[in-house]
């Protein structure tokens, strides 16, 4: 009847689907047009939008639509087996969004489509129904206009076979099919077959005993053959979804899942280990559901160890002969499950302790009674013990960072403004006042100039508005905003390059956040990142070579790239936590961040060895059987890398600034004030 290409749009260069339909009868020509208008009506980001329509006379009718890149979901199981609960719960979550956005349209539109090959899953994990080919358009009672009454045995519901209604629950009759599908790998029962008592639903849990029992009483239930048995709406089975995986989601955001395996857009960067079948089918019906289990336990594990001993001989052999390129960042060698569990374990373990002594007046003094080091993870033999080496000029002293003074933002005098206080928390005082505050210290290298961003009325992750100030400390003069071309967008984060020469800060310049680069010679501005992406919180390694940054895709991820931009490849491993603030130790052998769970939790505190790019490992600080010293917000070493100063709130409400050796070790808290106190930055 048709094809569907992938097109280059020659007027605006953006890839293209372009949809097809060659059976020009008076019917099946009045539905494609009708799957136009409907698609052209449509703004969701879980849906496809329509560019164009138009026919050409004797040949053919065309769409022109957004081409989604990745995997449909049929893929996705044919690929790698049935998805895991919460994986399932999120997928079904999205098309929830996209079917409550349907079914409360004026026309309310239904889909009566819905299956795995009619998902897509993009190279950022973002989930999309496609294919409005059998979709109708409810105009007030006529429950029946528009569309071909056409069915996909096992996800079509029973109504759809003969002359009753459809409605919005017919849509949830099939997504409930889908999950089934995803869940099990086996197609649910027809539900004519079921309807007219030749067959009975398989549960769930006996096609796989692992799924939890709420999760199968909600598929189930959407599968019910009445319709007034099953969910009322797209958003109560979303609810529903949801609360059985034990999964909370604010109302306004979005839905990612784990990206197909492939190449990430624009990078080249492949992440693949395993090649995706050329023509994969649907989940095949299982005549016996035993005999599909057991088949995917003897696939599965011997496909598991093939792909295993192959990447572990290209891996050894790659390494042998220097092959492996210095900048090429894996992504796991464990399950995602797996990953997970060890990020939120501990793997960090301290090699000296810290001790507090009195000091002469009175107050307790921090000092290191060894060089802190952090050491490999527990499960392998430390042959030498990797330390973080002090920067020339910048040498150990009984307080971490010599006479170093931190600068932080507090809101105790009204407004957020730039405090400075000496290392030990000492001799506070308030540096700015900008009439509409001001926050994010960053000093140069030579410790000599202060950026910050103003206007800033609290703590956020994106500053609206703000502009970026550098002050002159000696001798003092007054801040003045750093001459960029205007942008009422906002303009944060801004950090030093090491040689003092540029300010890299994150902007709001485009579509998304991005990364950006301002010349202090030359007064230009150099794009680093596309904005393709949400790219923010950048940080310079201490030579000057690379920049690592947070890159938003399912999760916070860290990403590392050049000076300009360049070789631009994640490093933090596939887990499923959100990553902030990264930070190099001033040696460049560690990069610190923040790290927490997708819900509202406390962020607690990561290291990463840089030498590990082929299997990044994860080591929380402190290490296993010491005191955690969480929450922990933007972290900042000291000069001389044996001190850590952070934002923290133990108690859960006053935030302050705290400090604790590079390991971890005894905690110390610096500022007492009841105000909001956050993102501390040692002078150097």
């Amino acid at each position: 009847m048709g094809a569907v290409y992938h097109a280059l749009d020659e007027n605006l260069n953006i890839d293209v689907a372009v949809k097809e339909n060659l059976f020009l009868s008076d019917e099946y020509a009045r539905q494609f047009q009708r799957e136009a208008n409907i698609l052209a009506s449509l703004r969701h980001p879980n849906l496809p939008r329509v560019g164009d329509y138009f026919i050409i006379p004797g040949q053919g009718q065309y769409l022109i639509m957004d081409y989604i890149e990745g995997e449909d979901l049929r893929d996705r199981i044919e690929r790698s087996g049935p998805l895991t609960e919460r994986e399932a719960a999120l997928v079904g979550a999205a098309i929830c969004d996209a079917l409550t956005y349907l079914h409360t349209r004026r026309p309310q539109v239904i889909h009566r489509d819905i299956k795995p090959g009619n998902i897509k899953i993009t190279p950022e994990g973002e989930v999309v129904l496609v294919d409005f080919g059998l979709a109708k358009v409810v105009m007030g009672s006529q429950q029946t206009q528009s569309g071909a009454r056409a069915m996909t045995p096992g996800y079509s519901p029973p109504e759809q076979y003969g002359t009753a209604p459809t409605d919005p629950r017919s849509d949830i009759y099939s997504l409930g099919a889908t999950l089934y599908a995803a869940l099990s790998g086996t197609i649910p029962e027809d539900a004519l077959a079921r309807a007219t008592g030749k067959a009975k639903l398989t549960s769930l849990k006996v096609l796989n005993p692992r799924i939890n029992r709420k999760l199968a009483a909600v598929i189930e239930q959407a599968l019910e053959l009445e319709p007034e048995n099953r969910f009322e709406s797209a958003e109560e089975m979303k609810k529903a979804l949801l609360a059985a995986v034990s999964l909370s989601r604010d109302p306004d955001e979005k839905i990612f899942i784990t990206p197909p395996p492939g190449e990430k857009p624009g990078l080249g960067v492949s992440y693949s280990s395993q090649p995706i079948p050329d023509k994969p089918s649907e989940p095949r019906p299982a005549s016996s559901p035993l005999q599909v289990v057991r088949e995917r336990r003897v696939l599965l594990p011997a496909a598991g160890v093939i792909v295993l001993v192959a990447l572990v001989t290209i891996l050894y052999m790659a390494g042998r002969s220097g092959l492996l390129p210095s900048l090429a960042v894996s992504g796991a060698t464990q399950p995602v499950e797996t990953q997970a569990a060890a990020a939120v374990t501990d793997t960090v373990e301290a090699v000296a302790m810290v001790s507090a002594e009195p000091s002469p007046t009175g107050t307790p003094t921090l000092h290191p009674t060894v060089t802190p080091t952090l050491a490999e993870t527990e499960t392998e033999v430390v042959e030498t013990t990797p330390s973080v080496t002090p920067q020339p000029g910048a040498l150990p002293t009984p307080f971490g960072g010599g006479e170093s003074q931190i600068a932080f933002t507090s809101n105790r005098s009204g407004t957020m403004q730039i405090w400075i206080m000496n290392a030990d928390g000492s001799n506070q005082v308030q540096l700015t006042h900008m009439t509409d505050g001001a926050c994010l210290p960053a000093w140069s290298p030579d410790g000599e100039l202060l950026a910050f961003i103003s206007p800033c009325a609290s703590k956020r992750e994106i500053y609206e508005g703000a502009q970026i100030y550098v002050w002159d400390l000696n001798p003092r003069t007054e801040p003045e905003p750093l001459p960029l071309p205007a942008s009422p967008a906002g303009d944060f984060y801004p950090v030093w390059s090491p040689d003092g020469t540029q300010i890299v800060f994150t902007t709001l310049r485009g579509t998304n956040s991005q990364i950006m680069a301002y010349n202090l010679a030359d007064e230009t501005l150099t794009q680093l990142t596309d904005g393709r992406y949400a790219d923010l919180q950048a940080s310079f390694s201490p030579d000057g070579t690379q920049i690592a940054f947070i890159r938003k895709f399912q999760f916070n991820q860290i990403w590392l790239m050049g000076r300009r931009g360049e070789f631009q490849a994640q490093f933090s491993p596939d887990v499923e936590v959100n990553h902030h603030w990264p930070v190099w130790t001033p040696d460049g052998a560690f990069l610190f961040a923040s790290q927490s769970s997708t819900s509202p939790s406390i962020p607690w505190l990561v290291a990463y060895k840089i030498e590990d790019r082929e299997v990044v490992e994860t080591r929380r600080i402190p290490g296993r059987g010491h005191p955690d010293i969480a929450p922990v917000a933007y972290p900042s070493i000291s000069p001389d890398g044996a001190w850590i100063a952070f934002e923290s709130w133990p108690e859960g409400t006053n935030h302050d600034i705290y400090l604790a050796g590079i390991n971890g070790a005894n905690r110390k808290r610096l500022t007492t004030d009841e105000s909001f106190d956050f993102a501390p930055a040692w002078r150097p």
